[in-house]
């Protein structure tokens, strides 16, 4: 008796997970048989949110980084320039910045009248170029010059400086400085950066470049190394006309590529290219900010850098002497530039770039790439 007991037990106990299963086998195959050609699922970030919702002339003027320095309160011509470009970033100068009070407020309607937060930038590095030097109603302590800060040697001199020059900029509600230099000062003629550079180590310009930017990011400021591949060795002002550099590679890789080195190991946010000519590595007399060789095969694939990619002032006579305007946006935006700085129309910028596109001389590739870069840059310092 006890023998069938157990044995009415045992098939008992076998069968539950028997009876489990048939219970269960249609829930079962629906898990099992998922459409493997829906996408899988997928949260979005900000960026990409927006980014979805843009037309191709919205996607274009994310990539305009524009000037207007006729005045220094909203007119009417600015607001529908804002309007009607809806440009990704404005830059000020003094002319925008006479005094305190009117300042704060032109700023704050730059923000009002851009429906996606916009870049607001400056050239703020201390020493000589120093935009706010003139403003009534704002007192702050002057920031030496970067030759000054290099000849201390020390980094924490260096992230002391990044961080007094935040706090200023954030008094105004801006969130980039076009600064730090990287530029290694080779040349003695060399007027146009000079005591801008922190030196002629490229060691040193490294570690300081490295100390003012995080000096700058940890302050919530978005700082933009420049002039890649370095102006250090020229004698020419790219504002007056074309530099031309007679280095090799090899020779760049050995001094002037260094601190733009250490910057990408050290993940810069943004890197400005320099209106220079390097005939001995590109073949031809083209500005680095035209070439696709220096700005994609040496800074992205060779350099490994992947973040936001800056010109210099589309107005400078390096390039305005040289390209018609629709072959600067082309050449540029092949290049592998992501933000167009100071174009001199924004609205016909636009409407010619989207022309470049419509002819396939630009793809819209291109153009997506550069702004999803743009658009997560500013979801990370929470302007968006």
């Amino acid at each position: 008796m006890k023998k069938i007991s157990y044995l009415l037990c045992l098939i008992l106990i076998g069968a539950v997970p028997t009876i489990y299963y048939f219970n269960h086998k249609e829930t079962n195959n629906l898990d099992d048989e998922k459409d493997p050609n829906l996408p899988a699922e997928t949260t979005k970030n900000k960026a990409e949110k927006i980014f979805d919702t843009l037309t191709i002339e919205e996607k274009i003027g994310q990539m305009l980084f524009i000037s207007y320095e006729s005045s220094d309160t909203l007119n009417s011509n600015l607001q529908n320039i804002l309007t009607t470009a809806k440009p990704g970033g404005f830059i000020l100068f003094q002319e925008n910045l006479k005094n305190y009070s009117t300042a704060i407020s032109f700023i704050k309607d730059l923000k009002d009248n851009s429906e996606i937060p916009i870049f607001l930038g400056i050239d703020e590095e201390g020493g000589r170029v120093d935009r706010l030097s003139n403003i009534k109603g704002y007192t702050y302590e002057k920031i030496p010059d970067m030759a000054s800060i290099g000849a201390t040697l020390d980094e924490e001199k260096a992230y002391e400086t990044g961080t007094n020059l935040a706090n200023i900029l954030n008094d105004f509600g801006l969130n980039i400085d076009f600064a730090p230099v990287a530029d290694v000062l080779t040349n003695e003629d060399n007027k146009l950066i000079g005591n801008r550079s922190f030196g002629s180590d490229p060691y040193l310009v490294a570690r300081m470049t490295r100390g003012l930017a995080k000096g700058l990011s940890d302050n919530n400021i978005i700082p933009v190394y420049k002039h890649f591949p370095g102006h250090g060795d020229t004698s020419t002002d790219s504002h007056i006309d074309l530099p031309i550099i007679n280095k090799t590679k090899e020779e760049l890789l050995k001094t002037e590529l260094i601190p733009f080195k250490n910057a990408i190991e050290n993940n810069a946010e943004m890197i400005m290219i320099g209106h220079l000519s390097l005939p001995l590595i590109t073949g031809d007399y083209t500005p680095a900010s035209l070439s696709k060789t220096i700005v994609t095969d040496i800074l992205k694939n060779e350099l490994g850098y992947d973040n936001v990619i800056i010109s210099d002032a589309l107005n400078m006579k390096a390039l305005t002497k040289y390209y018609t305007t629709e072959e600067i946006y082309e050449l540029a935006i092949n290049a592998g530039i992501d933000i167009l700085l100071m174009p001199s129309n924004p609205i016909n910028a636009v409407n010619t770039i989207k022309k470049l596109v419509e002819e396939n001389k630009i793809t819209e590739d291109q153009i997506n790439t550069s702004v999803l870069k743009i658009l997560k840059l500013k979801e990370k310092y929470n302007l968006i």
